[in-house]
């Protein structure tokens, strides 16, 4: 039996545990009750199975939805090419390789854990603020935080890669940038691309996020229609969203398997002797981090989906990108999925130049439609260069910005986050214990939780709002059944990848399928599994301002009314609050993630 930390607690007990946050909410929720919304909740739910098929809603939804998808894309290829350039610029390889120093990389990644640290909903309403409404605004404001995540995770891999190719090519006389290109330029690529497409995802769901907040897309009309009540137009939208969102995990997923790219939770051990990378358990292997283990809004990652980063840190991932997959059982690869273990065959894999030449082509299709797009929706870049003038915030009340409440703010985003976090974590593994004894049950399951990562959590706030009062516990159901739908996808994906030996011995042993599932498979998943809920945790702590802009609690209330007043200093000091707290919370994530993922 696998224990988790200095107290012995059980690996799939271990999973659970987070749980028991269920107890002191239900205990809670009689008093937070007004009951004026039960008739309208019940219409909401049924018009799921009616939702508008008027031609003018139709063509409504599809524009918003023509705008979410433009500026997801467009904000997805502008972190992409802006974070390699940083992650060029922030590796210590590739500085150490072109002069011999590393303290310029150092330097730049500490500079971008500020604009790291921020959400991008806050980098959209600032600029909104400064530079006017207009379609650039949101691609920006997914740009400028996604590609300083972009150049952590690659800088990171950067630095984890071999670099004895490096070292020979170097000596031999080969200029440094070609040899950089050369040496780390083929492993890195599937990693890059899969990180990428990874982060496109959460670019959906992000600007989605956006549109609820007034930047356009379809998401504006949610928003609208929630408001309105007006629910048989709002899952028309809501339909079409989770269609092209499938599509995309579906189409993004099929590459992945195509080009034999890392998955976001590889299956397999150890790839190169990192104890971080995956848990050594005789139950098979654990879940471990292939690539950047985000997540993510979303997922991721979701996600988080919506925003995430480098879960593994900067020396938990050290596996050459380019190895073939290990395998779960037998002679046949994770990758090929639980139908090929036991047939007898491996799937034949690709030719590194037929990938290449596919790769090569993809982008070649995607640079024209990225173009067409930007010029279809109007796109300005240069327009964000004419800023509104900026307040003097040396004539500003600072004795006003310290007689605010912080350590109730502080308190309340915390308690909002551990709740959150709590929730989600321990709901996935207990949901697919309870549906475990009807495989029927869990297609249903599926669906909600791909509809968990969709549904905005300031949307899921507005809805718990037709029940409950507001504060602290309708913030935190609103962002736990986000992030629950994240988690569990996630841990779904990696109890099918995964051998389960000990649990069909459980279960020839006449032990039932939800005790078998939890000691038999959930058992080797556990430590990887918790270390990505510390990771979560991470990513809730920056959501909680999502939550608290639609009134809920915390440090996102407060930075709703300073904006909406135009209290600059106030809102100067809760933005560097804001971000020393998330970079507190992700340095006491990556501790807790080395230290789930250390050896057992």
């Amino acid at each position: 039996m696998v224990l988790i930390g200095p107290t012995g607690i059980a690996a799939p007990l271990a999973m659970l545990a987070p749980a028991l946050v269920v107890i002191p909410v239900l205990g809670l929720l009689p008093g937070l009750i007004h009951g004026g919304g039960f008739d309208l909740l019940a219409e909401f739910i049924q018009a799921a199975f009616t939702p508008s098929l008027d031609p003018l809603v139709l063509g409504s939804a599809l524009k918003g939805l023509g705008i979410t998808v433009g500026v997801a894309l467009l904000g997805w290829a502008a972190s992409g090419l802006l974070g390699l350039a940083l992650a060029l610029g922030s590796s210590r390889q590739v500085w150490a390789s072109c002069c011999g120093q590393v303290w310029p990389a150092n330097l730049l990644r500490r500079l971008l854990a500020l604009p790291r640290s921020i959400h991008e909903l806050l980098w959209g309403l600032l600029l909104l603020q400064v530079v006017g409404l207009q379609p650039a605004v949101a691609i920006a404001a997914i740009a400028i935080p996604y590609a300083a995540l972009v150049a952590r995770v690659l800088g990171d891999q950067l630095d984890a890669l071999p670099s004895g190719s490096l070292a020979a090519l170097r000596c031999s006389g080969v200029a440094a940038p070609q040899a950089l290109l050369t040496a780390l330029g083929p492993p890195l690529l599937p990693s890059l691309l899969s990180y990428g497409g990874y982060r496109l995802e959460c670019a959906l769901r992000s600007a989605t996020l956006l549109g609820v907040f007034g930047l356009g897309g379809l998401g504006t009309e949610l928003k609208l229609c929630l408001q309105s009540l007006q629910f048989h137009e709002l899952w028309t939208g809501l339909w079409l969203l989770l269609a092209v969102m499938l599509l995309l995990e579906t189409g993004l997923g099929g590459l992945r398997r195509r080009w034999l790219m890392p998955r976001r939770l590889g299956l397999g051990g150890p790839s190169s002797g990192e104890p971080g990378l995956a848990p050594r358990t005789d139950q098979g292997p654990g879940l471990g981090i292939a690539l950047a283990q985000t997540a993510p809004a979303g997922a991721g990652l979701e996600c988080s989906d919506l925003s995430g980063r480098d879960l593994s840190g900067s020396d938990l991932s050290r596996s050459d990108p380019l190895r073939p997959e290990p395998r779960t059982s037998g002679p046949f690869p994770a990758e090929s999925g639980r139908g090929a273990r036991g047939l007898g065959w491996t799937r034949p894999k690709p030719s590194l130049g037929r990938r290449g030449r596919e790769m090569v082509l993809a982008l070649v299709v995607l640079a024209p439609l990225l173009v067409w797009l930007a010029g279809a929706m109007g796109v300005q870049p240069l327009a964000l260069l004419h800023w509104q003038p900026l307040p003097n915030l040396g004539a500003a009340s600072w004795a006003s910005v310290l007689s605010l409440p912080w350590a109730q703010l502080v308190g309340t985003t915390l308690l909002l986050t551990l709740v959150a976090a709590a929730l989600a974590v321990g709901l996935a593994p207990l949901l697919l214990l309870v549906i475990a004894p009807w495989p029927g049950a869990r297609p249903l399951l599926q669906l909600v939780w791909a509809l968990a990562r969709l549904w905005p959590p300031p949307l899921s706030a507005l809805l718990l709002l037709l029940l409950l009062k507001p504060g602290l516990v309708t913030a935190a159901l609103a962002l736990g059944f986000h992030n629950l739908g994240v988690l569990g996808r996630l841990l779904l994906e990696a109890s099918d990848d995964s051998p389960a030996p000990a649990e069909l011995a459980l279960q020839g042993a006449g032990v039932g399928p939800r005790l078998a599932l939890l000691y038999g498979r959930f058992s080797g998943l556990a430590r990887s599994y918790l270390a990505y809920g510390a990771y979560r945790a991470d990513v809730i702590l920056r959501e909680s301002v999502v939550v608290g802009l639609v009134g809920a609690a915390g440090l996102g209330t407060q930075l709703l009314e300073s904006l909406s007043s135009f209290a600059w200093d106030q809102l100067l000091a809760l933005l560097v609050v804001y971000a020393l707290l998330t970079l507190v919370g992700e340095d006491l994530s990556d501790r807790a993630r080395r230290r789930l993922l250390g050896p057992a």
